[in-house]
């Protein structure tokens, strides 16, 4: 893996919670990023604060459920920087209600940018990367090993993403790609997704503690992925690393 300064890093869901503090956290230490969301008004007043202060970063509007729209994001990492070393797919949302109270609708909603984003990014990231090397780095949850009432979608969709990455992985390896998949675990972290997630309930939503600050734990995983390869599984600040079920390697 390059040094992060010398990496090109593209976040999905950047505009808020762990994707803005990945994104802060990756400009700050030298990396070029290019942030996509679907707020085109958030994108742009993220791409002025960071490159006002020497930051390398340029910006795609995006709905990572749509395929088109992740390939175009490669072709701006490509346009503005020729390429990507690392590829985070961030982007999420939720719901809070039981199953009987979420509409269809809205759990297929989740499933398309939870699941399907993912998918979506890390193919897309996959093709570009093989035999150049690099990371795909997935956020998913400690809710990829269990689930929670009034979250079912969620759960549901999180645990698809954990057989996703370890699926992924395993093809890759298979073929020699010479891409690191890691996927990154969080326990709760105080983000606005609560306030961004349909509420079906009859009381607002919240997460439950305690509550970690982004920069503390999946900012950190990711780091050390890109720079390691990030094949071990630590604990860091209620995160799991959980790149793959092979040895730990230092």
């Amino acid at each position: 893996m390059k040094p992060l300064s010398d990496q090109v890093i593209v976040v999905t869901g950047a505009t808020s919670g762990n994707g803005l503090a990945i994104v802060e956290a990756a400009v700050q230490r030298g990396a070029a990023v290019v942030a996509t969301a679907r707020n085109d008004a958030a994108l742009e007043a993220l791409r002025v604060r960071l490159s006002a202060d020497g930051g390398r970063i340029a910006v795609c509007v995006a709905d990572v459920s749509d395929m088109a729209a992740v390939e175009r994001v490669a072709a701006v990492a490509v346009a503005a920087f020729g390429g990507f070393d690392s590829w985070v797919n961030n982007a999420a949302t939720g719901t809070y209600g039981t199953l009987d109270q979420v509409p269809v609708a809205d759990h297929r909603r989740v499933f398309d940018v939870n699941y399907f984003g993912v998918l979506h990014g890390s193919l897309v990231a996959a093709r570009h990367l093989r035999g150049r090397g690099g990371a795909i780095i997935n956020i998913g949850s400690i809710l990829s090993d269990r689930a929670i009432v009034e979250q079912g979608p969620y759960c549901a969709t999180k645990h698809a993403v954990q057989a996703l990455t370890d699926t992924l992985r395993m093809e890759l390896e298979q073929e020699g790609a010479g891409i690191s998949v890691t996927l990154i675990k969080p326990g709760a972290i105080d983000t606005p997704f609560p306030e961004h997630a349909r509420n079906f309930m009859d009381q607002p939503p919240r997460l439950p503690p305690p509550l970690y600050t982004p920069p503390s734990s999946p900012t950190r995983c990711c780091s050390r992925a890109r720079r390691r390869g990030g094949r071990c599984m630590p604990v860091v600040a209620g995160c799991w690393h959980h790149s793959c079920r092979a040895p730990h390697r230092g």
